[in-house]
C-alpha cells in the first residue's frame, strides 16, 4: 500500500548518516515520507538542522535544547544555545525537543537544572507562539504542567502512563508514537489508547528502529499497519490523519 505520510522527529544530521544522508532521505521520499521534521538537541545539531532544512523544502527545523545535556553543562554553553535558538526563531516551525529526563538524571540538583533551563527554552515558544516538542522520560507529569501556558505541545515519543496521557490529550496536545510501537508493548497499549485526532508518528530515526540496525525515516510507515490493526482502522486513514496532524501541530 502507498500512502504519503510525515515523519514528525528524527535526526538526519547525526554521524550515523554521515556516509548516506541523501540516499535516506530519498529513500524516504520514494516509499511516501512526504515531509519530515529534523530535531536539534544543541548548538551543532540545531546548526545542522537549519542546514537541512535551508537545503531541502520538504525537511523543516526544530530547534532544541536536550534535558540529557544539561545536568553537565556550563551556563554559558546553555545560554549560547538559547540565544542560538532565539536568534533563528524565524527558520524553525518549533522549539525542541527539550524538555525532563529524569530517567537518567536521579539527582536532584540535575532534575532542577533540567527544570529551571526547561522553564527558560518553554519562555522562548511562549513568546514567539511556536510549538514546542517534549522530550519527558519520568517527567511527563511535570512537563505538562509547566507547559499549560502553551497552544501547541508534541509529547514525542512518548512512554509514560496512560493517566498522564488523558491529561495530555485533555489539554489538547499532541501525543507522538515512535516506530517502537512495532515491538513494544506499552507502545502498543500508548497507540491503542490514543484518539487518532491527537496522534503523530515518527521514527526519532537513527535511533528505535523497527528492524535490525539504524533506524531511518522511511521505516516510518512500518508503523501504520501496526497502528491500523492496534485501533481497528484502515491504514489509509491511519497515514491521512497523523500527516494532517502534523500539519496542525506545526502550523505547517
Amino acid at each position: 500500500m502507498n500512502y504519503e505520510v510525515i515523519d514528525s522527529h528524527c535526526h538526519l544530521d547525526f554521524p550515523k548518516f554521515n556516509k548516506d544522508r541523501s540516499g535516506v532521505i530519498e529513500r524516504a521520499r520514494k516509499s511516501g515520507v512526504v515531509e519530515m521534521i529534523n530535531s536539534g538537541i544543541d548548538y551543532k545539531t540545531n546548526l545542522n538542522s537549519l542546514e537541512l532544512a535551508k537545503k531541502y523544502e520538504f525537511i523543516h527545523a526544530t530547534l532544541g535544547l536536550n534535558p540529557q545535556m544539561v545536568p553537565n553543562a556550563d551556563d554559558a554553553k546553555i545560554k549560547q544555545i538559547l540565544s542560538q535558538i532565539e536568534r533563528n526563531i524565524d527558520k524553525a516551525i518549533g522549539v525542541g525537543e527539550a524538555g525532563l529526563d529524569f530517567y537518567y538524571c536521579t539527582s536532584d540538583a540535575g532534575r532542577k537544572k533540567q527544570e529551571d533551563v526547561f522553564r527558560q527554552v518553554i519562555e522562548i515558544a511562549y513568546r514567539y507562539n511556536k510549538t514546542l516538542v517534549i522530550h519527558g522520560r519520568d517527567g511527563e507529569d511535570l512537563a505538562l504542567e509547566m507547559t499549560k501556558d502553551l497552544d501547541r505541545v508534541i509529547f514525542h515519543c512518548y512512554g509514560g502512563s496512560l493517566e498522564t496521557m488523558k491529561n495530555i490529550i485533555d489539554a489538547g496536545h499532541y501525543v507522538s508514537v515512535p516506530t517502537l510501537v512495532c515491538f513494544s508493548e506499552q507502545h502498543k497499549t500508548i497507540a491503542q489508547n490514543l484518539p487518532l485526532e491527537n496522534m503523530l508518528i515518527e521514527t526519532d530515526s537513527p535511533y528505535l528502529s523497527p528492524r535490525k540496525g539504524r533506524n531511518e525515516p522511511a521505516f516510518v510507515l512500518d508503523s501504520i499497519p501496526v497502528i491500523a490493526h492496534l485501533k481497528e482502522m484502515e491504514e489509509a486513514e491511519i497515514a491521512m490523519a497523523t500527516m494532517q496532524n502534523t500539519r496542525r501541530a506545526f502550523e505547517l
